[in-house]
């Protein structure tokens, strides 16, 4: 029998991969508020995608979690995950259960580890350009969808099997890793990226170029503290990845503030601060960026 496989938030990330995993025949319930809910039992998920191709598939859906799942995807904003979380009470969470979190930062494993005792709660990290443009309309952006999902051996079979079920609808997904390295690679290249382009409010080729002593600055020392924090992530590598993305790519940090919604600033620069702090590595150019995000000059 296919996996159920829960995806809480079915936004432009959660979207996509409950797009793609319910095409792969894979038993897919998403969880949302009524509208939504609504939306997605009435007319399914719609994919456009260069990568995957354009295809509408029928899902499940609901306001809340009534039967255990065999996994949990987590791919609600950082800003909204303590009221997501009501959506899945703790008791329909067992030990057989995989929670796979695809939220930008390092601090939601706490949080969900808290909630969960009992389930296998994942390190995970996904690259993709992804956004919902309407309830269950999915506009996917980039060439892959990449996840890495950071787990100790040995690996829980719904864990193998939703990575199968991924790259069978084409994802690129590597299983394995030490769990903080994961989270603090993505973390190292995501903060520059988001933090220079929404203080800066262009898209990133502007940065590399009219702005690129700063954006050095800051790598410089995002990368420091993500190595003082466990990452395996370089400084040149990071730089790499500002020089050879497309010049027209925006953050979603950049695109909530253009949009004026609330930001992940403290889930991705805040958590940035305090490792900084709790590690003594200075960063300046960093705390003077967030500093000016959030509003205090």
């Amino acid at each position: 029998m296919a996996a159920t496989v829960a995806v809480l938030g079915p936004g432009g990330v959660g979207g996509l991969l409950a797009g793609l995993l319910a095409r792969a025949g894979r038993r897919v319930v998403c969880l949302a508020g009524d509208d939504t809910a609504g939306a997605l039992r009435k007319d399914g998920i719609t994919v456009h995608s260069a990568a995957h191709g354009d295809f509408t598939t029928p899902v499940e859906a609901d306001t809340v979690l009534r039967e255990t799942p065999d996994v949990v995807l987590v791919t609600v904003k950082q800003t909204a995950l303590a009221s997501a979380l009501e959506r899945v009470p703790p008791a329909l969470v067992g030990p057989g259960t995989v929670i796979v979190p695809l939220l930008n930062g390092v601090e939601h494993m706490d949080v969900l580890r808290e909630r969960y005792p009992d389930a296998h709660v994942v390190g995970a990290t996904i690259r993709v350009e992804s956004t919902r443009t309407a309830p269950g309309v999915i506009e996917h952006g980039t060439p892959f969808t990449a996840l890495r999902l950071a787990c100790a051996t040995p690996e829980p079979a719904a864990l193998t099997q939703l990575a199968e079920s991924l790259r069978g609808a084409g994802a690129e997904v590597v299983v394995g890793g030490d769990e903080k390295a994961a989270l603090w690679d993505k973390l190292a290249v995501l903060a520059p990226f988001a933090l220079l382009t929404t203080y800066f409010g262009t898209p990133v080729g502007e940065v590399r170029t009219t702005h690129r002593q700063r954006m050095l600055g800051v790598i410089e020392e995002v990368t420091a503290v993500a190595r003082a924090a466990g990452a395996t992530v370089t400084t040149d590598a990071v730089v790499t990845f500002f020089d050879t993305v497309p010049e027209t790519m925006k953050s979603s940090m950049q695109r909530d503030v253009e949009a004026a919604r609330a930001t992940e600033l403290d889930a991705i620069g805040g958590a940035v601060l305090r490792a900084a702090e709790r590690h003594g590595v200075p960063v300046p150019d960093t705390t003077a960026l967030v500093d000016r995000l959030r509003g205090h000059g």
